[in-house]
């Protein structure tokens, strides 16, 4: 899956920006303005525009005698629901992890998605680099607690195509990291996502650096 444009799977990527930028907003949407916001070259946008209100998946309208079209995403279509859908596959993806991890046996103190994931600019070569804090009093060879991991590794490849990067550390490693701040505390607090358990800036905050 590509974590930039996760639409393109099944849309083409210029289109799917097009759709992303009419998909953020209920506002008519002039074509220079969705070029302007989906980053796109104006010839294309125009042609894609056309393409949607052929396919009725947008709506057109006229601001004025010689005003420029205005476009709006036609909700009402029978495509609009997986269109949104596939615009909003980040949250899906939080959503899933956090669903998996929640029926774990053996709760982790903490996880989270990090990374391009949880940036939104990676491809389908990506890793889904996920954060997971090993409570205290579980051994790391543990055989249900590495059972859990290698789950989740194959349910994430199953639903993405992408490998799971697994960071996995213990309570007393995480206090340890804290206190040394390696460069990924540092990338952990500014984009990771909380999938379960406190939130990353919560935990750093708790040990003096």
């Amino acid at each position: 899956m590509n974590l930039a444009t996760p639409s393109s799977i099944a849309i083409p990527e210029t289109t799917g920006r097009v759709l992303k930028v009419l998909a953020g907003t209920t506002r008519p949407l002039s074509g220079r303005e969705v070029a302007r916001l989906s980053a796109s070259p104006r010839t294309t946008v125009s042609r894609i525009l056309r393409d949607l209100e052929l396919q009725g998946l947008a709506r057109v309208q006229e601001a004025g005698a010689g005003a420029a079209l205005l476009y709006t995403l036609n909700r009402d279509h029978l495509a609009a629901e997986p269109v949104l859908t596939l615009m909003n596959l980040k949250q899906r993806l939080i959503g899933f992890l956090t669903h998996e991890i929640e029926r774990w046996s053996i709760q982790p103190h903490h996880a989270s998605l990090f990374g391009s994931a949880a940036r939104g600019d990676g491809d389908s070569a990506s890793d889904i680099d996920l954060f997971i804090v090993r409570p205290d009093g579980v051994a790391e060879h543990d055989h249900t607690w590495r059972s859990q991991l290698d789950r989740l590794a194959r349910t994430v490849k199953d639903a993405t195509g992408n490998r799971a990067g697994i960071s996995e550390i213990s309570e007393l490693q995480l206090r340890q990291f804290v206190y040394e701040r390696p460069p990924i505390i540092d990338e952990l607090e500014g984009d990771a996502i909380t999938l379960v358990g406190p939130g990353m800036r919560s935990l750093t905050r708790r040990v003096p650096a």
